[in-house]
C-alpha cells in the first residue's frame, strides 16, 4: 500500500529556478509567453533573465556559458524560453545544461509541414516595421495618450479612439499606454473628481463623446494603498476618502450608462482586451 500523499502546489516550499529568455530579436514575444506559462507555478520563484540580440555564435557561447555557471552554483536545472531563427546559433545554445522550451521549434516547424512552405528565417522579422503603415499609427497613438493622459488637453478629443474615465491611481494611464503601444488605439483619459460627484454629471467636455467612454473602477482598500505610496498620510489616501470616490464615480458610471471594468484582481492585458471587445475596437488587433 501506497502511504505517500499528493502535495498540494499551493502548500509546497516556494522554489528558486533562474529562467533564461533567449531570442536574436528583443525577446519581448518569448518574455511575454514566459510569463503566462511561469504563472501557472505559484509555489516557484522564478528569477527572468532576458538576453536578447544573440544573433551570432560568439554571442551563443557567451550564453552557452552564462547558463552553465547557473547550473553549476544553483539547485535545480535553469529553464530557458528560446526564440532563435539559426538553426546553428540555436543549436550551439542547446548544448548548455538547460531545460530548453525553444518556441520556434514547437509551432514554426509544425507550420511549415503543414503549409508545405519554408518559413523565411529572417531574425528579428516580428519587429521590422519601422517604416510600416501599422508602426507609425502605433507611434502616433502612444503621442496621443501622452497629450491627452489625466484630462491635461482636451482639445482632439474628438480624434480618440476610446476615453478612459474614473477616479485618480485606478489604472488609467497604464492602460492608456498599453492600448497605444499593442493595438494603436488612440487612448484618452479623464479623471473623476469631487466636484463631478458633487454636481451628479459629467463634465460638460466628455457630453459629445459618450460613446467613446469606458469607466474603470478599482476596490477602494486597493486604491488606498496605490495612492499611499504616492501620497502617504494625506486625506487623498484614506480609506474613507477612497471609498467615497469609487463609490460616488461608479454611481456616476451607472446613471450616465458608461460601461465599465474593476482594475482591482485583473491585468493591463485584461483590462485592454476587455475594452477594445466592449468600445468595439477588436479591428485594432487585426493583421
Amino acid at each position: 500500500m501506497n502511504d505517500s500523499k499528493q502535495i498540494n502546489p499551493l502548500d509546497a516550499p516556494a522554489i528558486d529556478r533562474t529562467v533564461f529568455i533567449i531570442s536574436d530579436g528583443t525577446g519581448i514575444t518569448a518574455e511575454t509567453f514566459s510569463h503566462s506559462v511561469l504563472s501557472q507555478f505559484e509555489s516557484v520563484q522564478f528569477k527572468q533573465v532576458r538576453v536578447p540580440f544573440v544573433d551570432t555564435l560568439e554571442k551563443a557561447d557567451l550564453v552557452v556559458q552564462r547558463i552553465n555557471h547557473v547550473a553549476n552554483t544553483q539547485e535545480g536545472q535553469p529553464i530557458a524560453f528560446i526564440t532563435l531563427v539559426d538553426s546553428v546559433i540555436s543549436t550551439r545554445i542547446k548544448t548548455a545544461n538547460a531545460l530548453f522550451l525553444d518556441l520556434f521549434a514547437g509551432f514554426v516547424e509544425p507550420l511549415e509541414q503543414s503549409l508545405g512552405l519554408r518559413s523565411s528565417h529572417s531574425v528579428g522579422k516580428s519587429h521590422k516595421g519601422g517604416s510600416s503603415t501599422k508602426y507609425r499609427n502605433r507611434i502616433d497613438a502612444i503621442n496621443y495618450s501622452l497629450a491627452h493622459d489625466d484630462g491635461q488637453f482636451i482639445k482632439g478629443l474628438a480624434q480618440a479612439d476610446v476615453i478612459l474615465v474614473g477616479v485618480s491611481r485606478c489604472g488609467k494611464t497604464p492602460t492608456s499606454l498599453y492600448l497605444a503601444m499593442q493595438y494603436g488605439v488612440k487612448a484618452a483619459n479623464f479623471p473623476l473628481i469631487p466636484e463631478d460627484f458633487e454636481r451628479g454629471a459629467l463634465p460638460k467636455t466628455l457630453h459629445p463623446f459618450r460613446e467613446k467612454l469606458f469607466g474603470l473602477t478599482i476596490q477602494p482598500e486597493r486604491l488606498s494603498e496605490v495612492r499611499k505610496e504616492r501620497r502617504p498620510g494625506s486625506q487623498y489616501a484614506t480609506l474613507e476618502q477612497c471609498r467615497y470616490e469609487v463609490d460616488q464615480a461608479e454611481r456616476l458610471m451607472r446613471i450616465e450608462t458608461i460601461p465599465s471594468l474593476s482594475t482591482t484582481t485583473k491585468s493591463i492585458e485584461e483590462i485592454s482586451t476587455t475594452i477594445l471587445q466592449e468600445i468595439k475596437l477588436d479591428h485594432h488587433t487585426g493583421y
